[in-house]
């Protein structure tokens, strides 16, 4: 809810609410057409940006009109427009990955999962391999362009969160981080920059760490961060001292979490711990973006965000007792377990 609404009516803030996708359809429009990489050079008009993008001029003008009216570009008294400081952020590139994320999360597949939330709530099923035929991460493995496109994506939707992280818990008296499902490292590749004395490994599917390499070199980390392949549910690296999982868990049923969890116990070094990077939900009312982002992952993936009792449970059944959840200054928690 917005600061005045209060005084809006609750009708009009529901038909708000009902209407928000119209927003991100067409800011879908402009990352697909890369309007924000054109206007860097400076202003167009709808015409110039037309022939630039082989569109309808006309009605490429209601889109930009549309997109100035809620700040991403604005237009001047020659009808050009301009970017602004939130249209900067839509370019390619930019800082915080804007642009891939509304070409993934407002895209055709996310979208098309959305469409059966109805089936999910009916069923327990997921939206997604209702709308792709298959499981949406064996969807994406036969989609390799989605799949940088999605650890981009990852990369921006988390924001600042895996320097909140890093900031947040101490990972110094740590030897060896192992980062499970990992992507392409931004996780790891921010605790072991702020931590100098730990290494780690990063494991992920192989067609996944492809993409690791270039962050690993720019980050000075070539010497301390190794990589690895596989999938985490026939096994994991073997002699870490703690177990990373960044938005791991919450992606999987609960069986398949207990697979998961069962590898990396098997796995640990003696005295090791598990880390689980989640956001906990809170009870009752409280708003928490980790409420709406378990609906995408009833969609998607099939599985949920979990409340602090939730992950104690989920922990107490793969041999691991909950010790402590650590908040960071992001939406997401450390939750910390230790073998029993």
């Amino acid at each position: 809810m917005t600061p005045d609404s209060a005084t809006i009516p609750p009708h009009v803030q529901l038909i708000q609410m009902g209407t928000a996708h119209w927003v991100s359809r067409i800011l879908h429009v402009a990352a697909k057409l890369k309007l924000a990489d054109l206007l860097a050079a400076g202003p167009q008009t709808a015409a110039e940006l037309a022939a630039a993008t082989e569109t309808h001029a006309p009605s490429l003008y209601r889109l930009l009109r549309a997109l100035a009216s809620v700040g991403v570009f604005a237009e001047d008294g020659a009808n050009r427009f301009a970017l602004t400081p939130l249209g900067e952020a839509l370019r390619t590139g930019a800082p915080g990955s804007a642009r891939a994320a509304i070409l993934t999360l407002a895209g055709e597949w996310v979208s098309r999962s959305w469409d059966n939330l109805l089936y999910s709530v009916g069923t327990g099923k997921t939206g997604s391999e209702k709308a792709l035929g298959m499981p949406i991460f064996d969807w994406m493995a036969q989609h390799p362009e989605e799949v940088a496109l999605f650890s981009e994506t990852m990369v921006g939707f988390h924001g600042m969160e895996a320097a909140a992280v890093a900031a947040g818990y101490d990972f110094s008296g740590l030897g060896t981080i192992v980062d499970v499902g990992g992507a392409t490292g931004n996780m790891l590749i921010n605790i072991l920059s702020r931590h100098k004395s730990p290494r780690g490994i990063l494991f992920d599917m192989p067609h996944v760490v492809t993409g690791a390499a270039q962050p690993i070199r720019a980050a000075g980390l070539a010497d301390r961060l190794t990589v690895a392949s596989g999938s985490f549910f026939d096994a994991v690296p073997s002699g870490g001292d703690a177990y990373l999982l960044s938005h791991v868990i919450h992606d999987w049923s609960e069986p398949q979490c207990l697979t998961i969890l069962g590898n990396v116990r098997r796995a640990m070094n003696p005295g090791a711990r598990v880390l689980l990077i989640e956001m906990v939900l809170p009870p009752g009312n409280a708003p928490h973006p980790g409420k709406m982002l378990d609906m995408m992952m009833l969609v998607g993936p099939g599985g949920q965000e979990r409340t602090e009792p939730e992950y104690a449970d989920l922990l107490a059944k793969a041999g691991f007792r909950l010790s402590r959840v650590v908040p960071t200054e992001s939406a997401a928690s450390v939750v910390e377990g230790f073998a029993v």
